[in-house]
């Protein structure tokens, strides 16, 4: 696996994350149904995709294999009632970096990382769902399945900050 580093972007990239992310739509366009718009992409919510530079314990990071963009991860903070965490919200590698254990390191590296984390990944998708399972596996810290009633199409894990 190439040198992997996680690098903070700051709001003057967010075109580059937009660009990055058309990628991640097209690829769940067909399990999210996604049609794409007019102009030939995919819908992205400009407001939702400022928050990431703007709302605390929100971060959008780009994955860097051996100095090259391989993706990106979109981190929240969670905002469903109970769940005071952080969300792994969205990573995409680039298939290029893909089954180099890239994603894989980049999910255990940031979960592995202090607080309360929440994993979610679609059920109907069963690339996401075995990455999970691989992540979850691999955690050095207690991991819980919960039930959330916001998306049922949703598998979704709790990870505790303290360490087994």
């Amino acid at each position: 696996m190439p040198p992997i580093t996680l690098l903070p972007t700051t709001a003057d990239q967010a075109p580059l994350i937009r660009n990055l992310y058309q990628f991640y739509a097209y690829e769940s366009s067909d399990w999210e149904e996604e049609d794409v718009e007019l102009d030939g992409r995919f819908y992205i919510h400009d407001e939702h995709l400022q928050r990431y530079w703007q709302a605390a314990g929100w971060g959008a990071y780009l994955v860097l294999a051996d100095g090259f963009i391989a993706g990106f991860v979109l981190v929240e903070r969670s905002e469903l009632p109970g769940i005071h965490a952080l969300e792994l919200a969205d990573l995409f590698i680039l298939k290029k970096y893909r089954r180099q254990g890239i994603g894989r390191a980049v999910a255990l590296q940031l979960l592995g990382d202090g607080g309360d984390w929440l994993l979610r990944c679609y059920a109907q998708d069963p690339t996401a769902v075995a990455f999970c399972n691989a992540v979850v596996a691999n955690l050095s810290r207690p991991v819980r399945a919960i039930d959330l009633a916001d998306e049922p199409a949703l598998l979704n894990y709790l990870v505790s900050g303290a360490r087994h």
